[in-house]
């Protein structure tokens, strides 16, 4: 397994592991407010899971159409489904990238005002470790929230945990 299996495989399962332990608080405790992330657990895993969707459609030059994806009153499954559809789509792009040698290869990112030029290799290094940020940002909510026994989240710890 290379170094990119590794990144999408611990990204994928330890949010997902996060998402599942969201099950265990009242839905509204979700939406409590919190001086971090977007500012509730349901807001900052929206903006996680769609972030993945977004740098995935827009390196694969999918016009990006405001408001696309209904988000409000998702359940903690149906955002578990976003998230491993999402995935699923970022990872093989991620893979076709890699296999073509193309991460050093120039798209334009057509939400920025203006469009701006973009490596693939620094896109995909920014959703993976974007999706690290506001996972911690989630833990430290769901912490709050009185969930105990909380994984750490770290590399090793999937790799001995998810892959045996």
């Amino acid at each position: 397994m290379d170094l990119l299996d590794r990144l999408l495989g611990h990204d994928a399962w330890t949010t997902r592991r996060v998402l599942e332990r969201c099950r265990e608080v009242d839905p509204a405790a979700l939406h409590r407010r919190f001086d971090l992330g977007h500012g509730t657990a349901y807001a900052t895993i929206v903006h996680m899971i769609g972030n993945v969707r977004v740098w995935t459609d827009l390196m694969n030059g999918v016009t990006i159409e405001p408001g696309r994806n209904a988000w409000d009153g998702l359940s903690v499954d149906e955002l578990i489904a976003r998230h491993d559809a999402s995935q699923v789509d970022f990872a093989a792009l991620a893979r076709r990238i890699r296999d073509a040698g193309r991460w050093d290869e120039r798209w334009v990112d057509t939400l920025d005002d203006p469009p701006a030029e973009k490596t693939y290799g620094g896109a995909v290094a920014h959703v993976i470790t974007h999706d690290m940020h506001h996972r911690g940002e989630v833990l430290h909510i769901l912490a709050r929230l009185g969930v105990p026994d909380l994984l750490e989240g770290d590399a090793l710890s999937w790799e001995a945990t998810a892959r045996g």
